[in-house]
């Protein structure tokens, strides 16, 4: 049965993210299953296409804040928070699906005015001030959720811990098929590839540090690409000290993070905390790619066994985790990772997500 689904992403599309990432390809996916869709978004000033059939609207003036680590990319307009609910009141949906519904502030006058069956989906793990100081106002807006669910068991411990939430545990997915869409690039060199925003909980500089003493000291010297951007650029290209073997490739779009995971011999995951799912590590493993990740607990819940761990923030176990992953490569090993990563699919996830919509919607009409 086809149903009408806003989607609310607290964090603006033009900004590189995950919360971001799966709004979009999960507006496809529901596309694809004949549902109608409104992604709603902060960032009125961006006119930029989004690769979705899905409708958009854009609210408010965009701020970068600090949260969990990083910097969120997100609105503090209460006029931006006005015309979202009336945008979503006009489209007049049977689900609103919130993720990180209780980040300010561009969702919050839809979660409020809870005028359809309302889904939450809490993507961040690791308490911080803003979720310890807010519990009134989480208690308030959590009473207009019909049904919430958590990407991993992290996120679920932390809103259970801020808001008294118990969600259901499900995932972050991704369309596997898009991965391979592209041809398997193998050259002579090594390549290594980093994918994230460049933040110091990323940790990115390990990843430069183990790259350059390797070379230092090897005739096959490794070749190190490095996707994203963010506030340590400059401290990280100063430590890269115009190696021409390190590639700061920046902010690229879908298609282009695409074509260098399906490059690369591996893919790094160096960051030392505040990882709730490594969505990045499946979709190394869908490309082909053999994965290096960090020993923390959202990572190792997402590689499954399938990747070569080192202890978060140590630049040489790090360099000794990327030689293992490159002289352990095999074909039977790259095809079980990748069928690994198969369980993580935008079509499986969608399959998981259509029945908490139909509890939702229950839910949300036997309390009117």
């Amino acid at each position: 049965m086809s149903t009408r689904v806003a989607l609310i992403s607290p964090y603006a599309l033009g900004v590189f993210g995950g919360v971001q990432e799966q709004v979009v390809a999960m507006s496809r996916e529901l596309e694809r299953r004949g549902h109608e869709v409104l992604i709603v978004a902060p960032d009125g000033r961006d006119v930029s296409t989004v690769d979705s059939l899905a409708s958009v609207a854009r609210f408010g003036r965009l701020l970068s804040l600090p949260a969990n680590g990083s910097r969120a990319p997100l609105t503090l307009s209460p006029l931006a928070a006005l015309r979202a609910r009336q945008a979503v009141r006009a489209f007049r949906p049977d689900v609103v699906h919130f993720h990180e519904p209780f980040a300010p502030l561009v969702g919050w006058g839809v979660l409020s005015d809870h005028g359809a069956a309302a889904v939450a989906t809490f993507h961040r793990s690791g308490n911080g001030p803003a979720l310890r100081l807010t519990g009134p106002l989480l208690r308030f807006l959590s009473s207009h959720i019909d049904a919430s669910v958590a990407v991993s068991a992290e996120a679920a411990s932390t809103i259970r811990s801020a808001a008294r939430i118990d969600a259901l545990v499900l995932f972050n997915g991704f369309e596997t098929e898009r991965f391979v869409a592209s041809p398997r690039v193998r050259t002579g060199e090594t390549v290594i590839v980093t994918v994230g925003r460049l933040e110091e909980r990323k940790g990115t500089e390990h990843a430069i540090r183990a790259v350059r003493a390797h070379n230092a000291r090897d005739v096959d010297r490794w070749r190190l690409v490095i996707v994203g951007d963010g506030p340590q650029r400059r401290r990280l290209e100063a430590l890269a000290a115009n190696d021409e073997r390190i590639l700061f490739a920046g902010a690229l779009g879908d298609a282009q993070k695409r074509e260098w995971l399906r490059r690369a011999n591996v893919v790094v995951a160096p960051a030392t905390r505040g990882e709730s799912f490594g969505l990045v590590l499946l979709e190394a493993m869908a490309s082909e790619s053999v994965v290096v990740a960090s020993d923390i607990a959202g990572y190792r819940e997402a590689t499954g066994g399938f990747a070569v761990l080192f202890a978060p923030g140590d630049s040489s176990a790090l360099e000794q985790a990327i030689a293992t992953a490159l002289s352990s490569e095999t074909p039977e090993r790259v095809a079980a990772a990748r069928a690994h990563a198969q369980h993580w699919s935008m079509r499986s996830l969608m399959d998981a997500y259509e029945p908490v919509y139909a509890t939702a919607r229950e839910h949300f009409q036997s309390a009117r």
